[in-house]
């Protein structure tokens, strides 16, 4: 009891720090925000029952707290108007966007993520991949423009992104990995509109809790455990192996739809080559998904039944009906754009 009453708190301050941050209209209420946030997530990444996990909340605190000193650097440097021989205005707002992008975990400053995902425990995971990022993307969008920082930023995210994962064994990291990809085409949403963003970011946030609600309840930290049919039922197998392509971007499902707002934007916006890039690099991370979710299928072709014997909970009641939307939900919306 005692244990829920602290983590219902921690959870409802660290809410408040990121709507903090995300409504403030001062540098400095944003940068108040995020320390808010940071203070928040520290107690819930730690465990006083194993030391051992008490290791990522050290490391992402460590990388928070230089992130957060960048910030307030480049927010005092705007203050002041602090005359140097650079165009003061640049500087700061690159300063801004590297602490933001350190924030969130955007290549090369991503070295911190794949390690603290990799030990601790699935509900973290999915705070870090999808709450974590809100305020730092809609705080990058205020200074955000197309340079070669930027393309850079992007292109370094989705190249890690596809390379990191495909020697992982460990679910978590390749998680992680997926989420940097991701990151390389949420930053070049934020680019095209902010509105491209936000249906971006729902679809990604939508199937990452599906994704990890299903390796919770099955207690999957491993590649190996997936082939075991021992621990996993065929049906769960299917949902997970749906919803993994459909993160992935593969038509016709729903993963695909941002992707193809955000490539068809881009091209009418004359970034091609940019866009090509991309499309190749993403490849790359859907082959390790479809990698993992044939291997799980065909592995062992010998099941019985397709039938659940054990006792159905609300859980198993709600995934199946979310992986549906998740494989049909492309041909519903282009269905209805034709539509209208």
């Amino acid at each position: 009891m005692y244990n829920n009453s602290m983590k219902l708190l921690f959870l409802s301050s660290l809410m408040m720090g990121t709507i903090l941050s995300i409504s403030s209209n001062s540098w400095l209420g944003i940068w108040m925000g995020l320390e808010i946030n940071l203070l928040s997530i520290i107690p819930m990444l730690t465990d006083n029952k194993n030391l051992m996990i008490n290791e990522p909340a050290i490391k992402y605190f460590i990388i928070q707290s230089m992130a957060s000193t960048m910030l307030l650097i480049s927010i005092l440097i705007i203050q002041m108007k602090f005359m140097m021989w650079w165009d003061k205005k640049d500087i700061s707002s690159m300063m801004i966007m590297s602490s933001m992008m350190m924030k969130m975990g955007a290549a090369p400053f991503h070295f911190w993520l794949p390690e603290v995902m990799s030990s601790t425990s699935w509900i973290n995971c999915l705070m870090l991949m999808t709450w974590q990022k809100i305020a730092p993307m809609l705080t990058l969008s205020y200074c955000i423009k197309m340079e070669m920082f930027l393309f850079s930023v992007i292109m370094l995210s989705i190249i890690i992104g596809a390379m990191g994962g495909l020697n992982q064994t460990s679910t978590r990291q390749i998680m992680a990995y997926s989420s940097i990809s991701h990151l390389g085409w949420m930053i070049s949403s934020m680019i095209v509109s902010e509105n491209t963003w936000e249906l971006y970011f729902i679809v990604y946030s939508t199937l990452n809790v599906m994704i990890i609600l299903m390796f919770k309840m099955t207690n999957l930290f491993f590649l190996n455990q997936m082939y075991s049919t021992s621990l996993l039922k065929t049906e769960i197998k299917f949902m997970m192996m749906t919803s993994l392509l459909s993160l992935g971007g593969l038509p016709p499902m729903l993963g695909f739809l941002p992707k193809w707002i955000v490539i068809q934007a881009m091209i009418d916006n004359k970034m091609t080559i940019m866009v090509l890039f991309m499309i190749v690099f993403t490849t790359i991370t859907l082959y390790y998904y479809m990698r993992i979710s044939f291997s799980a299928i065909i592995m062992f072709h010998n099941e019985k039944s397709w039938l659940m014997k054990t006792k159905m909970n609300k859980l198993m009641t709600i995934l199946p009906i979310m992986s549906t939307v998740s494989t049909m939900g492309l041909m519903c919306t282009s269905t209805l754009m034709l539509l209208y």
